[in-house]
Order: C-alpha cells, then structure tokens, then sequence
C-alpha cells in the first residue's frame, strides 16, 4: 500500500459506533461492582437516615447480606447501557473529531473538545436513559424491603415491566438530569482527555503510557464535576411515584432537597466508588478504545503508520 492511499485510509463511521461501544461494554463489566455500590450509596439518604458508614461499610454489607454475585446485579443493563449510551456518545464524539481534523488540518483545541463532548454527551443519553432507568432500579432493588422490591428478572423484563405498569415514558424518566450529567461527564471526559493527551505528548510516546495517564486525570476531573447531577438522576430514577404523588419535581428540587436535608456534601455521596468507578472505567474504556482502533488500522485497513487516538 503506497503512502498516499494509506494516509486516506479511515475507519468508517458505523465501526467508530461499534468500537466505541465494545470498549464501553469491556469496562462496564470491570467496574460494575463499584457502580453498584456507588447507587446503593446515593438512594441510601433517600428515607432520610444513611445505611452505610462508608465505601467499605456498604461493600461488606452487601457482600454479608447478598453475596458476592450481587455486586453485578443489573449487569445485564449495564451491558445495555454501555451498548446505546456509549456506543452513541463514543462514536459521535469520534466523528466530529475527525471532522474537525479534516477542516482545520489540526487536533481540536480545549473549547472545541468541550463543546464535541456535550453534543456527544446529550446524543448519548438520550439514547441510553431507557437502560439507564433498568440499571439504577435493578442495582437499587434489594436494599428495599421485600414487598416493595421490583424483582426485574433482568433489562428486558425491567423495560416490558416498565412500560407495561408506567407506560412507555417511564423510560425517560429523568432525561433531563441524565442529559445534564452527560454533557458535563463528556464536556469534561471527551475534552480533558484529548487535551491530555496533547499536553503529555511533550514527554511520552504515543501509546499504552499515555492513554492510562491521560484517561485518569480525565477520569478525576469528571469525577468531582459530574457528582452532583449523577446524584439527581439517581434520585430522580429510582424514586416511586405514590398516589399520584412524585418525590421529587426535578433536577433543582433534588439539588435542594438533599443540600437541606442531607448536608451539601451529600451531593459528592459515594465520591470514592463513584471515583474509583468512573477513574478506571474512563482509563479502560480509553484504552481499549485506542487499542480496538489501533487492531481495526492494522488488521483491517492494513495501515501500519496510522496513529490511533481521539
């Protein structure tokens, strides 16, 4: 293959959906247990008394109450979610990164990464909400007494349940917080990483160096923006509507809410799962999307010299 054809050679734009989700859903499964205890903490303040100390209290009570297996209980609409949200945000954000590439003949700057990412974002909640829904209920049900536990058996029972006792709009529930979170998640993920990379470029090659240190200081930075609206979604999500009667009217009312009741910290509630959830999930989901890049070149496209990276 001659230099020029090789220079043109691209992957196209429905693999940058399928690698993107594929890397989503490798990392989902490695993370789940610290996914679940992160919502178990969130939903815990919820009856206005907290269940668990810590991190470490909530992992040994599930694990003495449940058993180990119910650490990746909803693993089923995790994977889901992974396979819409992820799929979505990830192969949107790969497109316009190298459409702006092909426009400016240049890597995006910080601004341009940032607004990439809260369109990337938006786009992908919208798509994920409804295993998104799946996921908190399912992570969130045995902590409930018996006779109030859902039962989902898993995400495609949730989702006919679901739309079959709530109707079909129950799947949304909490659209607005979770396109919220998803833009600051991405404006922050998408953005820092890209611009990490750029930053650490000076001192490291490209490569499996790189992508890790750059995708967890991007995973900490996301970590402390993104907590507050993750909290209002969980909320928002897993609450029951009784007699008519919601627990919450939105976003801001669950801000307030927990602020006044819980304390204002209460908002960065579960900060250490959620870090150490969303801090490897971001270095593997990077790092394994850089890698599936790098096979698709190699292996697919033939190219040798083309570069992976976002």
């Amino acid at each position: 293959m001659d230099v020029q054809n090789a220079s043109s050679q691209t992957i196209p734009s429905y693999m940058k959906y399928v690698l993107g989700g594929t890397a989503g859903m490798l990392a989902s499964v490695i993370v789940q247990p610290l996914d679940l205890v992160k919502t178990r903490m969130q939903v815990a303040g919820a009856s206005g008394k907290s269940e668990y100390k810590s991190s470490f209290d909530c992992m040994a009570k599930v694990l003495k109450s449940e058993g180990i297996l119910a650490f990746y209980n909803g693993v089923s609409a995790g994977l889901l979610r992974q396979a819409t949200y992820t799929t979505t945000r990830m192969g949107v954000y790969q497109m316009e990164v190298e459409a702006y590439q092909k426009n400016y003949q240049k890597s995006p700057n910080v601004l341009a990464s940032m607004l990439m990412g809260i369109v990337a974002g938006a786009c992908g909640a919208v798509v994920g909400n409804p295993a998104e829904v799946s996921l908190i209920r399912m992570m969130a049900d045995n902590r409930l007494p018996e006779d109030q536990r859902r039962n989902y058996k898993n995400v495609g029972d949730a989702m006919t349940r679901i739309i079959r006792e709530e109707g079909v709009l129950a799947l949304w529930r909490g659209c607005m917080p979770t396109i919220g979170r998803a833009m600051i998640v991405n404006m922050v993920q998408l953005g820092s990483y890209s611009q990490f990379k750029i930053l650490f470029k000076e001192y490291m090659n490209e490569g499996l160096g790189l992508h890790i240190v750059a995708s967890m200081c991007s995973g900490l930075l996301t970590t402390i923006a993104s907590m507050p609206m993750d909290m209002a979604k969980t909320r928002i999500q897993n609450m029951k509507i009784t007699d008519g009667h919601r627990e919450y009217k939105g976003t801001l009312d669950v801000l307030a809410t927990v602020t006044r009741n819980e304390g204002v910290f209460s908002l960065w509630k579960g900060f250490t799962p959620y870090l150490c959830r969303l801090g490897p999930h971001t270095v593997f989901a990077f790092v394994f999307l850089e890698q599936l890049n790098a096979a698709y070149y190699k292996y697919v496209l033939g190219v040798e010299s083309k570069q992976p990276g976002l």
